[in-house]
Protein backbone atom coordinates (compact mmCIF):
# COMPACT_ATOMS: atom_id res chain seq x y z
CA UNK A 1 0.00 0.00 0.00
CA UNK A 2 1.12 3.46 -0.72
CA UNK A 3 1.41 6.53 1.65
CA UNK A 4 -1.59 7.96 -0.60
CA UNK A 5 -3.54 5.20 -0.77
CA UNK A 6 -3.21 4.95 2.66
CA UNK A 7 -3.92 8.63 3.27
CA UNK A 8 -7.21 8.17 1.41
CA UNK A 9 -8.63 4.86 3.33
CA UNK A 10 -8.06 6.80 6.24
CA UNK A 11 -9.54 9.80 5.49
CA UNK A 12 -12.56 7.96 3.79
CA UNK A 13 -13.46 5.75 6.86
CA UNK A 14 -13.48 8.59 9.26
CA UNK A 15 -15.60 10.43 6.97
CA UNK A 16 -18.22 7.42 6.54
CA UNK A 17 -17.76 5.99 9.78
CA UNK A 18 -19.84 8.41 11.80
CA UNK A 19 -21.96 10.06 8.70
CA UNK A 20 -25.12 7.72 7.73
CA UNK A 21 -23.29 6.09 4.17
CA UNK A 22 -21.38 3.20 5.27
CA UNK A 23 -17.70 3.56 6.12
CA UNK A 24 -17.75 -0.32 4.75
CA UNK A 25 -19.05 -0.46 1.72
CA UNK A 26 -16.83 2.70 0.64
CA UNK A 27 -13.84 0.19 2.23
CA UNK A 28 -15.17 -2.70 -0.25
CA UNK A 29 -16.37 -0.38 -3.45
CA UNK A 30 -13.27 1.92 -3.15
CA UNK A 31 -10.80 -1.13 -4.31
CA UNK A 32 -12.84 -2.55 -6.01
CA UNK A 33 -14.20 0.25 -8.71
CA UNK A 34 -10.42 0.74 -8.65
CA UNK A 35 -8.80 -1.92 -9.03
CA UNK A 36 -6.70 -2.06 -6.14
CA UNK A 37 -5.95 -5.10 -4.21
CA UNK A 38 -8.87 -5.24 -1.57
CA UNK A 39 -6.71 -5.41 1.43
CA UNK A 40 -9.69 -7.36 3.79
CA UNK A 41 -11.42 -7.16 6.57
CA UNK A 42 -8.36 -6.79 9.12
CA UNK A 43 -7.58 -3.70 7.47
CA UNK A 44 -10.99 -2.41 7.96
CA UNK A 45 -10.41 -3.07 11.46
CA UNK A 46 -7.29 -1.12 12.06
CA UNK A 47 -8.79 1.56 10.32
CA UNK A 48 -11.66 1.46 12.50
CA UNK A 49 -9.00 2.09 15.78
CA UNK A 50 -8.15 5.21 14.10
CA UNK A 51 -12.05 6.26 14.79
CA UNK A 52 -11.97 4.84 17.60
CA UNK A 53 -9.87 7.18 18.76
CA UNK A 54 -11.97 9.93 17.13
CA UNK A 55 -14.88 8.92 19.08
CA UNK A 56 -12.89 9.23 22.61
CA UNK A 57 -10.90 12.27 21.43
CA UNK A 58 -14.45 14.42 20.93
CA UNK A 59 -16.92 12.70 23.82
CA UNK A 60 -13.83 11.79 26.37
CA UNK A 61 -15.31 14.32 28.74
CA UNK A 62 -18.98 12.56 28.27
CA UNK A 63 -17.07 8.66 28.65
CA UNK A 64 -15.33 10.31 32.07
CA UNK A 65 -18.65 10.96 33.70
CA UNK A 66 -20.38 7.98 32.14
CA UNK A 67 -17.36 5.62 33.81
CA UNK A 68 -17.65 7.54 36.85
CA UNK A 69 -21.32 7.52 37.57
CA UNK A 70 -21.50 3.62 36.80
CA UNK A 71 -18.62 2.79 39.34
CA UNK A 72 -20.72 4.74 41.82
CA UNK A 73 -23.63 3.06 40.98
CA UNK A 74 -22.04 -0.25 41.50
CA UNK A 75 -21.49 0.66 44.72
CA UNK A 76 -24.74 2.12 45.42
CA UNK A 77 -25.95 -1.06 44.58
CA UNK A 78 -28.31 0.24 41.47
CA UNK A 79 -27.56 0.63 38.32
CA UNK A 80 -29.81 3.69 37.51
CA UNK A 81 -28.50 5.53 40.27
CA UNK A 82 -28.27 8.22 37.82
CA UNK A 83 -29.23 9.52 34.61
CA UNK A 84 -25.12 9.32 33.50
CA UNK A 85 -25.01 5.61 34.76
CA UNK A 86 -28.00 4.06 33.69
CA UNK A 87 -26.46 6.05 30.09
CA UNK A 88 -23.58 3.64 30.56
CA UNK A 89 -25.36 0.41 31.25
CA UNK A 90 -27.51 0.96 28.33
CA UNK A 91 -24.78 1.35 26.03
CA UNK A 92 -23.23 -1.72 27.34
CA UNK A 93 -26.85 -3.60 27.47
CA UNK A 94 -26.93 -2.29 23.51
CA UNK A 95 -23.60 -3.30 22.58
CA UNK A 96 -24.30 -6.88 23.59
CA UNK A 97 -26.06 -7.92 20.04
CA UNK A 98 -23.10 -6.75 17.64
CA UNK A 99 -20.72 -8.40 19.69
CA UNK A 100 -22.60 -11.24 19.26
CA UNK A 101 -23.41 -11.42 15.78
CA UNK A 102 -19.68 -9.91 14.86
CA UNK A 103 -18.71 -13.05 16.46
CA UNK A 104 -20.69 -15.28 14.85
CA UNK A 105 -20.81 -14.01 11.20
CA UNK A 106 -16.98 -12.82 10.96
CA UNK A 107 -16.25 -15.52 8.02
CA UNK A 108 -19.32 -14.00 6.08
CA UNK A 109 -18.24 -10.43 6.63
CA UNK A 110 -14.90 -10.70 5.67
CA UNK A 111 -16.46 -12.97 2.05
CA UNK A 112 -19.96 -13.68 1.40
CA UNK A 113 -21.46 -10.05 2.75
CA UNK A 114 -18.53 -7.94 0.50
CA UNK A 115 -20.51 -8.65 -2.92
CA UNK A 116 -20.89 -4.87 -4.75
CA UNK A 117 -24.69 -5.71 -5.84
CA UNK A 118 -25.64 -6.82 -2.42
CA UNK A 119 -24.04 -3.28 -1.01
CA UNK A 120 -26.36 -1.70 -3.78
CA UNK A 121 -28.99 -3.30 -2.28
CA UNK A 122 -28.40 -2.42 1.36
CA UNK A 123 -27.47 1.27 0.57
CA UNK A 124 -30.50 1.94 -1.09
CA UNK A 125 -33.06 0.12 1.24
CA UNK A 126 -31.52 1.57 4.68
CA UNK A 127 -31.66 4.97 2.69
CA UNK A 128 -35.47 4.48 2.44
CA UNK A 129 -35.38 3.19 6.01
CA UNK A 130 -33.83 6.50 7.08
CA UNK A 131 -35.50 8.84 5.14
CA UNK A 132 -39.03 7.38 6.54
CA UNK A 133 -37.52 7.42 10.18
CA UNK A 134 -36.25 10.83 10.06
CA UNK A 135 -40.03 12.20 9.43
CA UNK A 136 -41.18 11.14 12.67
CA UNK A 137 -42.04 13.52 15.63
CA UNK A 138 -38.94 14.31 17.81
CA UNK A 139 -40.01 12.72 20.91
CA UNK A 140 -36.89 13.02 23.34
CA UNK A 141 -34.29 15.67 23.22
CA UNK A 142 -31.72 14.32 25.49
CA UNK A 143 -29.61 10.93 25.04
CA UNK A 144 -30.43 9.40 28.84
CA UNK A 145 -34.15 9.64 27.91
CA UNK A 146 -33.69 7.14 25.74
CA UNK A 147 -35.40 4.17 27.68
CA UNK A 148 -33.83 0.68 28.85
CA UNK A 149 -35.99 -1.46 25.85
CA UNK A 150 -35.08 1.27 23.38
CA UNK A 151 -31.19 1.00 24.12
CA UNK A 152 -31.62 -2.63 23.60
CA UNK A 153 -33.61 -2.15 20.15
CA UNK A 154 -31.01 0.33 18.96
CA UNK A 155 -28.23 -2.56 19.89
CA UNK A 156 -30.19 -4.77 17.88
CA UNK A 157 -30.17 -2.99 14.91
CA UNK A 158 -26.69 -2.36 15.10
CA UNK A 159 -25.95 -5.85 14.46
CA UNK A 160 -27.08 -5.36 11.05
CA UNK A 161 -24.02 -3.18 10.08
CA UNK A 162 -22.30 -6.69 9.92
CA UNK A 163 -23.33 -6.19 6.21
CA UNK A 164 -21.56 -3.61 4.46
CA UNK A 165 -24.12 -0.72 3.22
CA UNK A 166 -26.27 -0.98 5.98
CA UNK A 167 -23.84 1.55 8.03
CA UNK A 168 -23.60 1.28 11.55
CA UNK A 169 -24.11 5.08 12.33
CA UNK A 170 -26.90 5.10 9.75
CA UNK A 171 -29.17 2.15 11.24
CA UNK A 172 -28.73 3.01 14.82
CA UNK A 173 -29.73 6.36 14.27
CA UNK A 174 -32.80 5.03 12.24
CA UNK A 175 -33.75 3.02 15.26
CA UNK A 176 -33.36 6.12 17.13
CA UNK A 177 -35.47 8.41 15.01
CA UNK A 178 -38.00 5.67 15.36
CA UNK A 179 -38.28 5.49 18.88
CA UNK A 180 -38.66 8.98 18.84
CA UNK A 181 -35.43 10.75 19.25
CA UNK A 182 -34.60 14.03 18.11
CA UNK A 183 -31.95 14.42 15.30
CA UNK A 184 -28.90 15.85 17.25
CA UNK A 185 -29.69 12.65 20.37
CA UNK A 186 -29.84 10.20 17.85
CA UNK A 187 -26.73 11.06 16.67
CA UNK A 188 -24.99 11.29 20.08
CA UNK A 189 -26.33 8.11 20.98
CA UNK A 190 -25.26 6.33 18.08
CA UNK A 191 -21.56 8.14 18.47
CA UNK A 192 -20.85 6.72 21.90
CA UNK A 193 -22.58 3.39 21.29
CA UNK A 194 -19.55 2.77 18.72
CA UNK A 195 -17.36 3.39 21.24
CA UNK A 196 -17.53 -0.29 22.90
CA UNK A 197 -18.22 -2.12 19.43
CA UNK A 198 -15.10 -0.64 17.85
CA UNK A 199 -13.52 -1.85 20.89
CA UNK A 200 -14.17 -4.96 20.60
CA UNK A 201 -13.40 -5.56 17.03
CA UNK A 202 -10.00 -4.31 17.81
CA UNK A 203 -9.21 -6.77 20.11
CA UNK A 204 -10.73 -9.59 18.60
CA UNK A 205 -8.55 -8.53 15.71
CA UNK A 206 -5.73 -7.70 17.64
CA UNK A 207 -2.90 -9.88 15.28
CA UNK A 208 -3.88 -8.38 12.53
CA UNK A 209 -2.88 -4.52 14.20
CA UNK A 210 -0.01 -6.02 15.28
CA UNK A 211 0.47 -6.25 11.18
CA UNK A 212 -0.59 -3.21 9.94
CA UNK A 213 1.93 -1.13 13.19
CA UNK A 214 4.84 -2.60 10.78
CA UNK A 215 3.30 -0.55 8.05
CA UNK A 216 3.66 3.38 7.55
CA UNK A 217 1.57 3.69 5.19
CA UNK A 218 -1.52 1.33 7.34
CA UNK A 219 0.09 3.50 10.12
CA UNK A 220 -1.05 6.68 8.40
CA UNK A 221 -4.17 6.07 7.19
CA UNK A 222 -5.04 5.08 11.14
CA UNK A 223 -4.13 8.89 11.79
CA UNK A 224 -6.21 9.95 8.71
CA UNK A 225 -8.84 8.00 9.93
CA UNK A 226 -8.74 9.64 13.57
CA UNK A 227 -8.57 13.24 12.24
CA UNK A 228 -11.41 12.74 9.56
CA UNK A 229 -13.82 11.17 12.00
CA UNK A 230 -13.51 13.68 14.51
CA UNK A 231 -13.92 16.23 12.20
CA UNK A 232 -17.24 14.17 11.22
CA UNK A 233 -18.57 13.61 14.62
CA UNK A 234 -18.93 17.64 14.71
CA UNK A 235 -20.02 18.12 11.80
CA UNK A 236 -22.38 15.84 11.61
CA UNK A 237 -24.09 16.78 14.99
CA UNK A 238 -23.74 20.90 14.05
CA UNK A 239 -25.25 19.87 10.87
CA UNK A 240 -28.84 17.98 12.25
CA UNK A 241 -29.36 20.68 14.91
CA UNK A 242 -31.42 22.21 12.14
CA UNK A 243 -31.42 20.22 9.02
CA UNK A 244 -32.52 16.37 8.35
CA UNK A 245 -30.75 13.87 7.17
CA UNK A 246 -32.20 14.12 3.70
CA UNK A 247 -28.56 14.96 2.08
CA UNK A 248 -27.30 11.53 3.01
CA UNK A 249 -30.41 9.98 1.90
CA UNK A 250 -29.91 10.80 -1.69
CA UNK A 251 -26.10 10.39 -1.25
CA UNK A 252 -26.97 6.63 -0.64
CA UNK A 253 -29.10 6.63 -3.48
CA UNK A 254 -26.76 7.90 -5.92
CA UNK A 255 -23.91 5.61 -4.54
CA UNK A 256 -26.15 2.37 -5.13
CA UNK A 257 -27.08 3.80 -8.45
CA UNK A 258 -23.41 3.78 -9.42
CA UNK A 259 -22.38 0.38 -8.22
CA UNK A 260 -24.74 -1.00 -10.26
CA UNK A 261 -24.06 0.76 -13.26
CA UNK A 262 -20.14 -0.26 -13.02
CA UNK A 263 -21.72 -3.88 -12.92
CA UNK A 264 -23.94 -3.68 -16.05
CA UNK A 265 -21.57 -2.13 -18.39
CA UNK A 266 -18.75 -4.07 -16.69
CA UNK A 267 -16.61 -0.93 -16.09
CA UNK A 268 -14.92 -2.36 -12.76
Amino acid sequence: MTHLEGLLYGAMQGLTEFLPVSSSAHLVLLPWALGWRDPGLGFDVALHLGTLLAVLWYFWRDWWELAAAAAASLGEGSLAASEKAALFWKIVVASIPAGIVGMLFEHQAEEAFRAPLLIAGTLASLGVLLYWADRQPDLRDEVHAIPWRGALWIGLAQAAAIVPGVSRSGITITAARLLGAGRETSARFSFLLSTPVIAGAALIKLNALLAVAQDPAQLLAILASAVAGFAAIGGLIRYVRLRSYLPFVLYRFALAAGVVALVLTGAA
